[in-house]
């Protein structure tokens, strides 16, 4: 599992996404969503301005493999 650091107290899923380098554009995003191999906290996930906060977990779930990432508080 791979810790994002943020600075504010919340970041949108989609940035999030392209942050940890898992997506270029908002259009992949989408895509992903539509597919359902996006999960927050363990529960599928259709939403991408979603807000995400320190302690939440994300889940890319691809054909042959699963990325995680945990939403961290910079201090």
């Amino acid at each position: 599992m791979e810790m994002i650091r943020i600075h504010t107290e919340t970041i949108q899923l989609s940035q999030l996404l392209k942050l940890a380098g898992a997506v270029a554009t908002g259009g992949e995003v989408k895509a992903m969503l539509d597919t359902s191999s996006l999960l927050v906290n363990g529960k599928v996930e259709t939403a991408r301005r979603r807000q995400l906060r320190a302690g939440d977990v994300v889940t890319l779930i691809g054909e042959n493999d699963r990325q995680t990432w945990q939403v961290c508080q910079e201090e």
